[in-house]
């Protein structure tokens, strides 16, 4: 495995752009993340969004699942043509989970919950903005790339589009190349879980990120039979 970093950004405040179209939701969490040291931008739409996540190169943006126009599966897409910015979905209760599955498989970083929690959201818009310090993270193991401040995956030279869990297990089992990692070690440090949760859904994440990754044969993500798996670099 190989690392590098890169000189980037000096920007020192995050900036969120919000797309919904509740004008009122967006001066309140304008009003209140502001007061946190954001810099937020609102629009109404998903075409006014894809203009101003050019222009600003905002940390993140923060999309209603039920933006108009372009919507959230295709704002998503869209985004992730271009650049790696997180994209956290904003999710009424009772919405469509089939809409916000679609999302995520598009590259959506995370959903939160509408109407939005200024503490659910700080945590996720500081994270974003500390990936864009002056230094760059990538990692590479073969050839795939890992870009830990752009939050961008790359195989053989070509974007690969990860939702978060999968992104957070690929940095996890690339920092432990050529190591064994039991599925413990893996709830502690990906899902932050020491408990209550299935080994099947640990597997399941490891064999999507095969299939996005085109391990076909899991000779890169080798399963270590009743203790966990082994990303080996060669």
């Amino acid at each position: 495995m190989t690392a590098s970093a890169v000189a980037g950004d000096t920007r020192t405040a995050p900036i969120l752009l919000v797309a919904d179209p509740d004008a009122v939701l967006i001066r309140q969490l304008s009003a209140a993340l502001q007061a946190e040291g954001v810099d937020v931008t609102g629009v109404p739409d998903g075409a006014q969004a894809l203009i101003q996540a050019g222009a600003l190169r905002p940390d993140a943006v923060l999309i209603s699942a039920s933006l108009p126009i372009v919507g959230p599966v295709d704002f998503v897409r869209a985004v992730r043509h271009a650049r790696a910015v997180p994209v956290l979905l904003g999710i009424d209760f009772g919405s469509d989970a089939a809409q916000a599955l679609q999302a995520l498989e598009a590259g959506a970083t995370a959903c939160v919950a509408r109407p939005y929690r200024v503490p659910e959201l700080l945590p996720l818009v500081h994270a974003a903005f500390r990936r864009q310090d002056t230094h760059r993270i990538v990692l590479t193991i073969g050839d795939v790339e890992l870009d830990v401040t752009a939050y961008q995956v790359k195989v053989g030279g070509r974007i690969v589009h990860l939702p978060l869990r999968e992104f957070e297990l690929l940095h996890y089992l690339m920092r432990n190349a050529d190591r064994t990692v039991t599925r413990e070690q893996i709830m502690r440090n990906v899902w932050h879980s020491a408990d209550g949760m299935s080994t099947n859904t640990i597997a399941v994440h490891v064999k999507r990120l095969r299939a996005r990754l085109g391990d076909v044969e899991d000779a890169m993500i080798q399963t270590v039979r009743g203790v966990g798996y082994r990303l080996v670099s060669s």
